[in-house]
């Protein structure tokens, strides 16, 4: 176990419980090599200005210096998975089209006519089409960006011998997903990532899920403090003091790989260390919360003398979840079936390969407001073994007023749950405005995440504009 007092060097303190590693230990199906490592590294103690979330100057230079340099998950490989169909992808002030062409290439054009600026396609929508062709004068672009037509050709005899196909942003694959980075300088998506979460990657076949419930939701918060009420296990006492007798939290791990990935691994089926003496483990079986509680059927197990609650939760989620996904997960462990894996890639995804809680998380600024977010949730399940189709979700965008609780599909435990991180953004915006304090202190271990992140920020901030080159984005 770890020490939380004595003479310790800073960064050093834990929660003086059992670890997440000592838990996951005693599994009866072990963890894999990924799981069963740790990677924190002490990142300082400084307090977090916070001008980054009240400043509408901080968010401009994120918009024209760390946007345009850094790789984002656009869509799924599943939105796009026929020659002609696009999903449009919008970050702040950009917008971009990711489609397949004739040849099965993938594409992300800038959403943007050559001619005088039209919207190609409208922001947030996903189809099919033949060929780009923009709704005012009607200029026309194949799906591999190559200029098809131009109306009364005559009257553009200057733009002959130029390039006028539309510029892209470049696109690599990894995971099913699809990846864009504006920057055509940029290091390659392995590159950014780093070579151990690429084998973290590997080892997780996200490419073999789907998503099955997809939904989004605005909010009066600057998109850095709303990604960072999802980055640590500190809040969930206060915050979600339901899960507490079937969670760990205070005793949750943390890691830091390279500059754009980070993990926290917060165990299911163990009681909080913080009321460790107030539950039973049957009281762990009656309070615990899934993400896809559907695929359980409404069934409980029950425990037999000298059971513990973890194991006994694990043996039942191995046979529920493939029954209900028909997917083998023989070969998967109980701490993936059982425990919340949280990897943030910057600049603003989350992904949970865990089968518990198989979710994707996605922050996006509003170009227009510095104060609100564009936040969405997907939650994933493994495509069936036998081949069969299964159909990627449309996402539900649910009003200011609505909970998470009333999309369709949601699981209404898991949606209070989302509701009530959610809701402390609003205090903490206006209480960020109002404070007379500069900025935020950070715990050094269980808010590491938040350092790590905000580190990587001041990096890109830091350096000069990068406005995309549309000519240097020409690719025909």
């Amino acid at each position: 176990m770890n020490v939380e007092t004595g003479m310790l060097q800073p960064g050093e303190a834990r929660c003086p419980a059992e670890t997440t590693q000592e838990i996951i230990a005693r599994d009866k199906v072990a963890a894999p090599g990924w799981a069963a490592s740790e990677s924190y590294a002490y990142l300082g103690s400084e307090d977090v200005s916070k001008d980054r979330y009240v400043d509408p100057a901080f968010a401009e230079a994120e918009f024209t210096r760390m946007w345009t340099r850094t790789w984002q998950m656009a869509c799924r490989e599943d939105h796009i998975p026929e020659a002609g169909d696009y999903y449009v992808y919008d970050i702040g002030p950009y917008s971009f089209i990711v489609t397949r062409d004739d040849e099965g290439a993938i594409h992300a054009h800038f959403n943007a006519c050559l001619h005088r600026g039209t919207k190609l396609k409208p922001s947030a929508t996903a189809g099919f089409a033949a060929n780009l062709k923009c709704p005012f004068h009607g200029w026309t672009w194949n799906l591999d960006g190559s200029l098809k037509e131009i109306p009364e050709k005559w009257d553009f005899a200057h733009t002959a011998g130029k390039k006028m196909c539309l510029p892209e942003a470049r696109v690599e694959l990894l995971g099913g997903f699809v990846w864009l980075n504006m920057d055509p300088e940029a290091p390659g998506l392995a590159d950014y990532l780093g070579p151990e979460i690429m084998a973290h990657m590997e080892a997780w076949k996200l490419e073999d899920r789907y998503i099955y419930l997809h939904v989004q939701k605005s909010y009066p918060a600057n998109w850095k403090l709303t990604m960072e009420a999802f980055m640590e296990a500190y809040h969930v006492g206060d915050t979600h003091p339901q899960v507490a007798p079937a969670n760990g939290d205070v005793n949750s791990q943390y890691d830091v790989y390279g500059e754009h990935v980070n993990r926290f691994i917060s165990t299911l089926g163990v009681v909080s260390p913080k009321l460790r003496d107030r539950y039973s483990e049957k009281d762990i079986i009656d309070n615990f919360t899934l993400g896809d509680s559907s695929s359980l059927g409404g069934s409980r197990p029950e425990l037999k003398e000298g059971e513990r609650a973890r194991q006994v939760m694990a043996d039942m989620f191995r046979a529920m979840f493939e029954n209900a996904t028909k997917a083998d997960l023989s070969g998967i462990s109980d701490t993936e079936l059982l425990d919340t894996y949280s990897y943030t890639f910057f600049p603003n995804l989350f992904l949970f390969p865990g089968i518990s809680l198989p979710m994707i998380y996605r922050f996006r600024p509003d170009a227009k407001d510095h104060r609100r977010t564009i936040y969405e949730v997907m939650f994933m399940r493994p495509k069936p073994r036998d081949g069969s189709y299964v159909e990627t979700a449309e996402v539900q965008v649910l009003e200011d007023h609505q909970s998470f609780a009333e999309a369709e599909g949601m699981d209404p435990g898991f949606g209070v749950i989302l509701d009530q991180d959610t809701d402390n953004l609003y205090a903490q915006q206006e209480g960020l405005e109002a404070s007379a304090k500069p900025g935020l202190t950070l715990g050094d271990y269980q808010e590491i995440r938040i350092r790590h992140f905000e580190l990587a920020i001041d990096k890109y901030v830091a350096m000069p504009p990068k406005l995309p080159d549309w000519q240097a984005l020409q690719n025909r």
